[in-house]
């Protein structure tokens, strides 16, 4: 098997007392988490994953070396401090600063560098609030509550549509300026960072997508394209990636040679 290598995310905590570790094992202590399906979803679209624990920000640059492009996975609610906010909704959920520190830094490390980056939405957030954007802390705050943005019902279910600017990059990458999409968040951006633009929303108005605006690939979906690959249209959220990953991936070596 050949194709770009690209870094997953593990944004997900399993905390040590809801471990269920051998009884020769080692003692229950935090874990990482990181479903198969974002692994399956860059594989079928043609690249390499490789799991990215959260480790000290020195190990951030050599890995992005070795790496094409990278995917910010779902997971657990931003810090607002992360993106300079003192006060916690109510309804935010735990939250672990010292992931968000890694990933944010990984984030603008490879913005910086010109990787291609693909977040899925906890990872859309990140990619906001690492240009310097910031989020809503519970939507449930600011919506009339007409979309049901946490779904009870399984990732493969589509539950509501979101409208795409047919002048973006997510419009010319899907192939479609609507979709049908799954939901399972209750933040989402609030002012857009530095060079992002918003690229699709939902019937209630909340930013569903955000991309850079010029023409490289730093762009986040609020909506977890990766159960939803079966549809053409969300596979190639994945495909744009790995294409732009492999696109990366020569440049660096004519530079190297």
């Amino acid at each position: 098997m050949s194709g770009p290598l690209i870094g997953v995310t593990t944004s997900e905590v399993r905390l040590a007392e809801h471990s269920d570790p051998l009884p020769e094992g080692d003692p229950p202590q935090r874990e990482m988490a990181l479903g198969m399906v974002y692994m399956r979803s860059i594989e079928r679209a043609g690249g390499i994953p490789v799991v990215l624990p959260p480790l000290g920000h020195d190990t951030i640059a050599p890995t992005l070396e070795r790496l094409d492009g990278v995917c910010l996975s779902g997971g657990p609610d931003i810090d607002p401090k992360g993106y300079g906010e003192d006060e916690r909704d109510p309804q935010l959920g735990a939250t672990e600063p010292s992931l968000d520190g890694y990933e944010l830094a990984l984030a603008q490390l490879a913005d910086a560098r010109g990787m291609p980056v693909l977040g899925i939405c906890r990872g859309s957030q990140a990619i906001n609030v690492a240009r310097g954007g910031t989020l809503h802390q519970h939507l449930g705050d600011i919506t009339d509550g007409s979309i049901q943005h946490r779904q009870t019902a399984r990732g493969r279910v589509q539950t509501h549509r979101v409208r795409i600017a047919p002048d973006t990059r997510l419009a010319r990458t899907m192939g479609v300026t609507e979709a049908a999409v799954n939901s399972f968040h209750h933040q989402s951006v609030d002012r857009l960072g530095k060079g992002l633009r918003a690229a699709a929303w939902a019937p209630d108005g909340v930013i569903e997508a955000v991309e850079d605006d010029s023409d490289g690939m730093f762009m986040g979906v609020q909506w977890h394209a990766e159960s939803l690959v079966e549809f053409p249209e969300q596979l190639s959220l994945f495909r744009a990636l790995v294409e732009e990953a492999d696109g990366y991936g020569q440049r660096y070596m004519e530079r190297a040679a």
